[in-house]
């Protein structure tokens, strides 16, 4: 803890001063500190952890330095936090952060921690003791063709009953149609399949003709739904999902990789953009830009990830009573379909600086539940979580574990995006993830009795010879 007093004195004083330039209206230089303030903390914890992906490192990296982009202000739209705004923002970081520490401190037993501040770092899988295995590689293979067909079918009947699909709409907000309640949690989980490729590949003793037509197949549906769908966010998900598990399982990543990534998905995502009816025009209208000759590809994914502090900052400034634990709770309401049967439990204004820009932060939901308080607790909860989950990711023989880890360091990588825990999706994610693991597991566990009973069968021989 001692070795990590460093991180909390920096981000103090960094953060205090970008208020105190905030506020006296240099706005670029309270960017600039956020900014190289977040990049510092992610450095920190990824020299610590030995992993890029590293939790804690990924959201100093995405809510410190998305908070450091909002500051410079170079939309119309943005305005002056509030006071409370600025307050719960620093507080997201600072106990999501004292979540964490306190229980690898609690675990300080050797397994967290050496007992001297010295992290222990999280291991690759190529550091565990996983060999390659066919038993597990060809589950795995199940669960890729159980999501592929699951999702193939649920897009067609989908098609189906809305009449359309979203790719060859003229309709600019197509994709918001394009549900069927219930069974568009289906349609999209063949985003599962790419990381779960990954998995297969580092596991996969003997190749066969099927088993690589259906990898093949597989990972085009987790492509091609999202690009008919015109879901870029979707598209986005599956390849930054499967790159978190790569980042894990391997060691190498090179900047050839980087490069052929960026330069393959920047054309896919603006085609997608294309095709959502979304011009140049249309796009500035509705980002307000303070330069108006700013690119559309400097000015899209700023307002994508700006804004959302400033629907934040609306909300502190407009909402009129807290909801008390039922905003959160709307997954709960959603996937068992109380929302249909009480609608009122649902029935809570969303604050935005206009109606077309509706992404929120990930604390947005706790503290319209809670106030202040809420966004405090729920960033311990969410600090915790994360240790516990780095945790049982090095003590688990389970290769699904690492999907747990991937989507966990999606949301908090992601973290001024949305408010992941209160999004039914998220959670039918995570169950779906649960459900695999817990198949491997179970056939794992059967597996080792059989051996056991072959062992005592040859014992038995001896015993009587």
């Amino acid at each position: 803890m001692k070795t990590k007093k460093v991180d909390y004195l920096s981000y103090i004083i960094c953060y205090a001063l970008c208020v105190v330039l905030s506020k006296a209206g240099y706005s670029y230089p309270a960017g600039v500190v956020l900014m190289g303030e977040a990049l510092f903390l992610y450095v920190l914890s990824v020299k610590r952890s030995g992993v890029l992906t590293d939790l804690r490192g990924l959201f100093s990296a995405s809510w410190i330095g998305g908070e450091g982009l909002a500051c410079l202000q170079l939309s119309r739209l943005q305005q002056d936090w509030e006071n409370t705004t600025w307050l719960c923002f620093f507080f997201g970081y600072l106990f999501f952060m004292a979540g964490y520490d306190l229980l690898e401190q609690r675990f300080a037993d050797g397994n967290g921690a050496d007992g001297k501040g010295k992290q222990q770092q999280l291991p690759h899988a190529e550091k565990t003791d996983w060999k390659r295995d066919q038993g597990k590689s060809r589950r795995i293979l199940i669960c890729i063709g159980a999501l592929m067909f699951g999702s193939i079918a649920c897009f067609l009947l989908e098609a189906a009953v809305v009449g359309f699909i979203p790719l060859f709409s003229p309709e600019p907000h197509a994709y918001s149609y394009f549900h069927v309640s219930g069974v568009h949690y289906f349609t999209i989980s063949c985003i599962l399949i790419p990381a779960l490729s990954v998995l297969y590949f580092r596991l996969v003793e003997k190749w066969n003709p099927a088993g690589l037509i259906l990898l093949i197949c597989g990972n085009v549906t987790a492509v091609g739904i999202p690009i008919l769908c015109v879901s870029r966010f979707q598209l986005l998900f599956a390849v930054g999902f499967a790159a978190v598990v790569y980042l894990m399982v391997y060691r190498h990543v090179t900047w050839k990789m980087i490069v052929t990534g960026i330069v393959i998905l920047i054309p896919v995502y603006v085609l997608l953009t294309v095709a959502r009816r979304h011009d140049v025009t249309y796009l500035n209208s509705i980002f307000e830009m303070k330069y108006s000759e700013m690119p559309i590809f400097v000015t899209q994914p700023y307002m994508y990830v700006v804004n959302n502090y400033e629907n934040f900052n609306c909300m502190v400034a407009q909402l009129p009573e807290f909801t008390h634990g039922l905003k959160m709770l709307f997954p709960v309401f959603a996937l068992t379909g109380l929302k249909f049967v009480f609608p009122q439990l649902v029935a809570f204004p969303l604050y935005t600086t206009k109606p077309e820009l509706t992404t929120l932060t990930i604390f947005y939901d706790a503290y319209y539940d809670f106030g202040t308080a809420g966004v405090v607790l729920f960033a311990l909860v969410l600090g915790g979580g994360a240790f516990l989950l780095t945790r049982w990711t090095k003590k688990s023989e389970n290769p699904l574990v690492y999907l747990f880890y991937g989507q966990i360091a999606i949301y908090l990588g992601l973290s001024f995006f949305t408010t992941w825990f209160s999004n039914p999706t998220t959670w039918f994610w995570l169950a779906l993830t649960m459900m695999m693991y817990a198949g491997i597991s179970w056939r794992k566990k059967t597996d080792g009795k059989k051996l056991k009973r072959i062992r005592r069968g040859s014992s038995n021989e001896k015993e009587s010879d």
